[in-house]
């Protein structure tokens, strides 16, 4: 199942390397990534994920990491969708 996360982080050297570490030891693929940079000199990091396991195992593993200031799971596009219509 593809999951998709957004997270806020600080722009350190070593942070991206981190957040895929924790990604891969929980047993998920990233199958897209996409990173910007805030007004404030953070980071916006937009991953989308792939595994049969529960998305909450990563994205408390995520929170955890001390250079993660936000981690959110956006709810999956067809839900979107169904509750824009509802």
């Amino acid at each position: 199942m593809i999951h998709s996360l957004e997270l806020t982080v600080q722009q350190r050297p070593e942070v991206l390397e981190r957040v895929l570490r924790v990604t891969r030891h929980r047993g998920f693929t990233v199958t897209q990534m996409q990173m910007r940079m805030n007004d404030d000199a953070s980071l916006s990091l937009d991953m989308e994920v792939d595994s049969e396991r529960a998305i909450e195992l990563l994205s408390n593993q995520l929170n955890k990491l001390i250079d993660v200031t936000q981690c959110k799971v956006l709810l999956p596009l067809n839900l979107q969708q169904q509750k824009v219509h509802a």
